[in-house]
Protein backbone atom coordinates (compact mmCIF):
# COMPACT_ATOMS: atom_id res chain seq x y z
CA UNK A 1 0.00 0.00 0.00
CA UNK A 2 1.64 3.09 -0.88
CA UNK A 3 1.47 6.77 1.28
CA UNK A 4 -1.88 7.84 -1.33
CA UNK A 5 -3.56 5.00 -0.59
CA UNK A 6 -2.45 5.31 3.67
CA UNK A 7 -3.88 9.02 3.01
CA UNK A 8 -6.72 8.13 0.86
CA UNK A 9 -8.04 5.56 3.47
CA UNK A 10 -7.68 8.04 6.83
CA UNK A 11 -9.76 10.75 4.89
CA UNK A 12 -12.55 8.00 3.95
CA UNK A 13 -12.38 7.06 7.55
CA UNK A 14 -11.92 10.66 9.76
CA UNK A 15 -13.25 12.88 7.03
CA UNK A 16 -16.34 10.91 5.18
CA UNK A 17 -16.98 8.96 8.14
CA UNK A 18 -17.20 5.57 5.65
CA UNK A 19 -18.12 2.37 7.19
CA UNK A 20 -15.21 -0.43 8.03
CA UNK A 21 -17.26 -2.33 4.72
CA UNK A 22 -16.96 0.48 2.80
CA UNK A 23 -13.22 0.98 3.57
CA UNK A 24 -12.25 -2.84 3.24
CA UNK A 25 -13.41 -2.90 -0.22
CA UNK A 26 -12.10 -0.21 -1.49
CA UNK A 27 -8.72 -1.08 -0.09
CA UNK A 28 -9.56 -4.14 -2.13
CA UNK A 29 -10.71 -2.34 -5.27
CA UNK A 30 -7.29 0.00 -5.27
CA UNK A 31 -4.94 -3.39 -4.58
CA UNK A 32 -6.61 -5.21 -7.40
CA UNK A 33 -6.01 -1.56 -9.66
CA UNK A 34 -2.39 -1.49 -8.50
CA UNK A 35 -1.23 -5.00 -9.11
CA UNK A 36 -2.93 -4.67 -12.81
CA UNK A 37 -0.65 -1.57 -13.47
CA UNK A 38 2.57 -3.21 -11.78
CA UNK A 39 2.07 -0.46 -8.62
CA UNK A 40 2.80 2.01 -10.65
CA UNK A 41 3.22 5.47 -8.52
CA UNK A 42 -0.55 6.98 -8.83
CA UNK A 43 0.85 10.30 -10.04
CA UNK A 44 2.21 8.76 -13.08
CA UNK A 45 -1.71 7.26 -14.13
CA UNK A 46 -3.49 8.88 -17.17
CA UNK A 47 -7.17 8.40 -18.09
CA UNK A 48 -6.52 5.79 -20.88
CA UNK A 49 -4.69 3.52 -18.56
CA UNK A 50 -7.68 3.23 -15.97
CA UNK A 51 -9.70 2.46 -19.70
CA UNK A 52 -7.89 -0.48 -20.06
CA UNK A 53 -8.00 -1.47 -16.77
CA UNK A 54 -11.72 -1.32 -17.46
CA UNK A 55 -11.21 -3.08 -20.50
CA UNK A 56 -9.22 -6.42 -18.42
CA UNK A 57 -12.25 -6.17 -15.85
CA UNK A 58 -15.23 -6.84 -19.15
CA UNK A 59 -12.73 -9.53 -20.88
CA UNK A 60 -12.69 -11.64 -17.41
CA UNK A 61 -16.45 -11.60 -16.92
CA UNK A 62 -17.06 -8.94 -13.97
CA UNK A 63 -20.28 -7.91 -13.79
CA UNK A 64 -21.28 -4.40 -14.70
CA UNK A 65 -22.34 -3.61 -11.49
CA UNK A 66 -19.08 -4.68 -10.33
CA UNK A 67 -17.11 -2.46 -12.89
CA UNK A 68 -19.25 0.34 -11.73
CA UNK A 69 -18.01 0.00 -8.04
CA UNK A 70 -14.35 -0.10 -9.19
CA UNK A 71 -14.48 2.92 -11.38
CA UNK A 72 -16.17 4.69 -8.44
CA UNK A 73 -13.65 3.93 -6.24
CA UNK A 74 -11.08 5.29 -8.58
CA UNK A 75 -13.03 8.45 -8.98
CA UNK A 76 -13.07 9.07 -5.36
CA UNK A 77 -9.07 8.04 -5.37
CA UNK A 78 -7.98 10.51 -7.74
CA UNK A 79 -11.03 13.46 -6.58
CA UNK A 80 -8.77 13.01 -3.04
CA UNK A 81 -5.18 13.52 -4.84
CA UNK A 82 -6.55 16.34 -6.86
CA UNK A 83 -7.58 18.35 -4.28
CA UNK A 84 -4.81 17.46 -2.13
CA UNK A 85 -2.56 18.30 -5.26
CA UNK A 86 -0.92 15.42 -5.79
CA UNK A 87 -2.26 15.02 -8.82
CA UNK A 88 -3.78 17.89 -11.89
CA UNK A 89 -6.54 16.55 -12.95
CA UNK A 90 -8.73 13.28 -12.22
CA UNK A 91 -7.82 10.87 -14.72
CA UNK A 92 -11.01 8.84 -14.18
CA UNK A 93 -13.63 11.95 -13.45
CA UNK A 94 -14.51 11.50 -17.73
CA UNK A 95 -15.33 7.68 -18.08
CA UNK A 96 -18.69 6.51 -18.36
CA UNK A 97 -19.77 3.81 -15.62
CA UNK A 98 -21.31 1.05 -17.81
CA UNK A 99 -24.79 1.19 -18.13
CA UNK A 100 -26.57 -1.29 -15.22
CA UNK A 101 -28.75 -4.13 -16.38
CA UNK A 102 -32.09 -3.51 -14.63
CA UNK A 103 -32.75 -6.51 -12.59
CA UNK A 104 -35.57 -7.25 -10.19
CA UNK A 105 -34.51 -8.39 -6.51
CA UNK A 106 -34.45 -12.19 -5.76
CA UNK A 107 -36.96 -13.00 -2.84
CA UNK A 108 -38.31 -15.78 -1.17
CA UNK A 109 -41.96 -16.46 -1.22
CA UNK A 110 -44.07 -16.94 2.28
CA UNK A 111 -43.75 -20.55 2.26
CA UNK A 112 -40.08 -20.62 1.25
CA UNK A 113 -38.84 -17.80 4.03
CA UNK A 114 -40.95 -20.06 6.24
CA UNK A 115 -39.45 -23.28 6.13
CA UNK A 116 -35.62 -21.28 6.06
CA UNK A 117 -36.84 -19.53 9.55
CA UNK A 118 -37.84 -23.02 10.73
CA UNK A 119 -34.64 -24.73 9.60
CA UNK A 120 -32.20 -24.42 12.58
CA UNK A 121 -33.12 -26.92 15.23
CA UNK A 122 -31.92 -25.35 17.92
CA UNK A 123 -30.23 -28.28 19.72
CA UNK A 124 -27.05 -26.33 20.48
CA UNK A 125 -26.29 -22.39 21.23
CA UNK A 126 -24.68 -21.66 17.81
CA UNK A 127 -28.23 -22.95 16.04
CA UNK A 128 -30.36 -20.90 18.60
CA UNK A 129 -27.79 -17.92 17.74
CA UNK A 130 -28.52 -19.07 14.02
CA UNK A 131 -32.15 -18.81 14.32
CA UNK A 132 -31.48 -15.21 16.23
CA UNK A 133 -29.69 -14.64 12.77
CA UNK A 134 -32.71 -15.77 10.19
CA UNK A 135 -35.06 -13.99 12.41
CA UNK A 136 -33.68 -10.90 12.71
CA UNK A 137 -32.66 -10.54 9.53
CA UNK A 138 -35.71 -11.22 7.95
CA UNK A 139 -37.93 -9.13 10.69
CA UNK A 140 -35.88 -6.20 10.71
CA UNK A 141 -34.90 -6.13 6.81
CA UNK A 142 -31.19 -4.77 8.15
CA UNK A 143 -27.90 -5.59 6.07
CA UNK A 144 -25.59 -8.23 6.75
CA UNK A 145 -22.86 -5.96 7.90
CA UNK A 146 -25.22 -3.84 10.08
CA UNK A 147 -26.64 -6.80 11.77
CA UNK A 148 -22.77 -7.61 12.33
CA UNK A 149 -22.43 -4.51 13.65
CA UNK A 150 -25.07 -4.89 16.35
CA UNK A 151 -23.57 -4.78 20.05
CA UNK A 152 -25.97 -5.97 23.26
CA UNK A 153 -26.77 -2.52 23.71
CA UNK A 154 -28.11 -1.82 20.34
CA UNK A 155 -31.32 -4.49 21.41
CA UNK A 156 -33.94 -3.15 23.50
CA UNK A 157 -35.75 -6.75 23.91
CA UNK A 158 -39.17 -5.16 25.86
CA UNK A 159 -39.82 -2.51 22.97
CA UNK A 160 -39.00 -4.81 20.34
CA UNK A 161 -36.53 -2.16 18.68
CA UNK A 162 -32.75 -2.06 16.94
CA UNK A 163 -29.98 0.67 16.77
CA UNK A 164 -28.65 0.21 13.47
CA UNK A 165 -25.86 1.95 12.04
CA UNK A 166 -26.00 2.29 8.73
CA UNK A 167 -23.85 3.39 5.51
CA UNK A 168 -21.81 6.25 6.75
CA UNK A 169 -22.23 4.88 9.75
CA UNK A 170 -25.54 6.60 10.56
CA UNK A 171 -28.04 5.42 13.08
CA UNK A 172 -31.46 4.63 12.29
CA UNK A 173 -33.88 2.65 14.79
CA UNK A 174 -35.91 -0.12 13.52
CA UNK A 175 -38.84 -2.19 15.37
CA UNK A 176 -38.56 -5.93 14.81
CA UNK A 177 -41.44 -8.86 15.32
CA UNK A 178 -42.01 -10.95 18.26
CA UNK A 179 -40.93 -14.19 16.80
CA UNK A 180 -37.55 -12.55 16.12
CA UNK A 181 -37.59 -10.99 19.61
CA UNK A 182 -38.45 -14.50 20.97
CA UNK A 183 -35.21 -15.89 18.86
CA UNK A 184 -32.75 -13.29 20.41
CA UNK A 185 -33.92 -14.19 24.02
CA UNK A 186 -33.84 -17.72 23.42
CA UNK A 187 -30.10 -17.25 21.51
CA UNK A 188 -29.14 -14.69 24.69
CA UNK A 189 -30.01 -17.22 26.88
CA UNK A 190 -27.22 -19.69 25.76
CA UNK A 191 -24.65 -17.48 24.50
CA UNK A 192 -20.98 -18.33 25.93
CA UNK A 193 -20.85 -15.97 29.43
CA UNK A 194 -16.68 -15.22 28.79
CA UNK A 195 -16.80 -13.17 24.89
CA UNK A 196 -13.25 -12.57 23.83
CA UNK A 197 -15.37 -9.22 22.33
CA UNK A 198 -16.88 -7.87 24.82
CA UNK A 199 -20.87 -6.34 23.61
CA UNK A 200 -20.80 -8.19 20.58
CA UNK A 201 -24.25 -9.73 19.92
CA UNK A 202 -23.26 -11.97 17.54
CA UNK A 203 -20.25 -14.33 18.40
CA UNK A 204 -18.02 -17.29 16.96
CA UNK A 205 -17.67 -19.92 19.42
CA UNK A 206 -14.31 -18.27 19.69
CA UNK A 207 -16.28 -15.46 21.13
CA UNK A 208 -15.43 -12.95 18.22
CA UNK A 209 -17.58 -11.39 16.13
CA UNK A 210 -19.41 -12.97 13.62
CA UNK A 211 -18.21 -11.95 9.82
CA UNK A 212 -20.84 -11.67 6.96
CA UNK A 213 -18.78 -14.11 5.37
CA UNK A 214 -19.95 -16.94 8.22
CA UNK A 215 -23.94 -15.08 8.10
CA UNK A 216 -23.49 -16.23 3.79
CA UNK A 217 -22.27 -19.78 4.98
CA UNK A 218 -24.78 -20.43 7.63
CA UNK A 219 -27.42 -19.12 5.54
CA UNK A 220 -26.16 -21.50 2.32
CA UNK A 221 -26.24 -24.59 5.04
CA UNK A 222 -29.88 -24.16 5.80
CA UNK A 223 -30.96 -23.46 2.44
CA UNK A 224 -29.46 -26.65 1.67
CA UNK A 225 -30.95 -28.51 4.95
CA UNK A 226 -34.73 -26.94 3.61
CA UNK A 227 -33.56 -28.34 0.00
CA UNK A 228 -34.04 -24.45 -0.98
CA UNK A 229 -32.76 -24.45 -5.07
CA UNK A 230 -32.88 -20.70 -4.99
CA UNK A 231 -29.06 -18.84 -4.64
CA UNK A 232 -29.61 -17.76 -1.26
CA UNK A 233 -27.68 -14.76 0.60
CA UNK A 234 -28.16 -12.75 3.44
CA UNK A 235 -29.53 -9.88 0.79
CA UNK A 236 -32.55 -11.93 -0.27
CA UNK A 237 -33.66 -11.83 3.04
CA UNK A 238 -33.88 -7.99 2.86
CA UNK A 239 -34.82 -8.44 -0.74
CA UNK A 240 -37.81 -10.38 1.19
CA UNK A 241 -38.17 -8.53 3.74
CA UNK A 242 -39.22 -5.33 1.64
CA UNK A 243 -41.41 -7.10 -0.93
CA UNK A 244 -43.83 -9.03 1.91
CA UNK A 245 -44.29 -5.41 3.26
CA UNK A 246 -45.65 -3.77 -0.63
CA UNK A 247 -47.36 -7.04 -1.08
CA UNK A 248 -49.28 -6.83 2.35
CA UNK A 249 -49.79 -2.60 1.93
CA UNK A 250 -47.17 -1.16 3.28
CA UNK A 251 -46.11 1.95 2.03
CA UNK A 252 -43.38 3.15 0.13
CA UNK A 253 -42.00 5.68 2.47
CA UNK A 254 -42.11 3.51 5.23
CA UNK A 255 -40.10 1.05 3.85
CA UNK A 256 -37.91 3.15 2.89
CA UNK A 257 -37.30 4.45 5.99
CA UNK A 258 -37.16 0.98 7.28
CA UNK A 259 -34.57 0.03 4.58
CA UNK A 260 -32.81 3.08 5.20
CA UNK A 261 -32.48 4.14 2.16
CA UNK A 262 -31.59 8.05 0.90
CA UNK A 263 -33.34 7.70 -2.11
CA UNK A 264 -36.58 6.68 -2.28
CA UNK A 265 -35.86 5.43 -6.18
CA UNK A 266 -33.65 2.99 -4.79
CA UNK A 267 -36.92 1.80 -2.51
CA UNK A 268 -39.16 1.86 -5.57
CA UNK A 269 -37.17 -0.94 -7.40
CA UNK A 270 -39.03 -3.21 -5.01
CA UNK A 271 -42.61 -1.60 -6.26
CA UNK A 272 -41.85 -3.57 -9.33
CA UNK A 273 -41.73 -7.04 -7.51
CA UNK A 274 -44.49 -6.49 -6.44
CA UNK A 275 -46.45 -5.49 -9.44
CA UNK A 276 -45.10 -8.33 -11.52
CA UNK A 277 -46.74 -10.62 -9.07
CA UNK A 278 -49.79 -8.97 -9.43
CA UNK A 279 -49.67 -9.52 -13.57
CA UNK A 280 -48.86 -13.06 -13.06
CA UNK A 281 -51.87 -13.59 -10.73
CA UNK A 282 -54.25 -11.81 -13.51
CA UNK A 283 -53.07 -13.76 -15.94
CA UNK A 284 -53.56 -16.90 -14.17
CA UNK A 285 -56.64 -16.33 -13.08
CA UNK A 286 -58.55 -13.90 -14.98
CA UNK A 287 -60.80 -15.54 -17.66
CA UNK A 288 -59.75 -12.97 -20.15
CA UNK A 289 -56.34 -12.30 -19.48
Amino acid sequence: MNQYQVRFFRYLEVERNASNYTIKNYQIDLRDFFEFLNSKSPIQIDYLEIRRYLGFLKEKNYQKSTISRKLACLRSFFKFLTRENFVKSNPAAGIQSPKKEKKLPAYLELSEIEQLLNAPNGKNWEEKRDQAILETLYSAGIRVGELMGLNDDDVELLSGYLKVRGKGKKERIVPVGAMAVKALQAYLGVRPKHLKEKGALFVNRFGTRLTDRSVRRLLIKYAKRIGLKKEISPHMLRHTFATHLLDRGADLRSVQELLGHENLSTTQIYTHVSTKRLREAFDSAHPRA
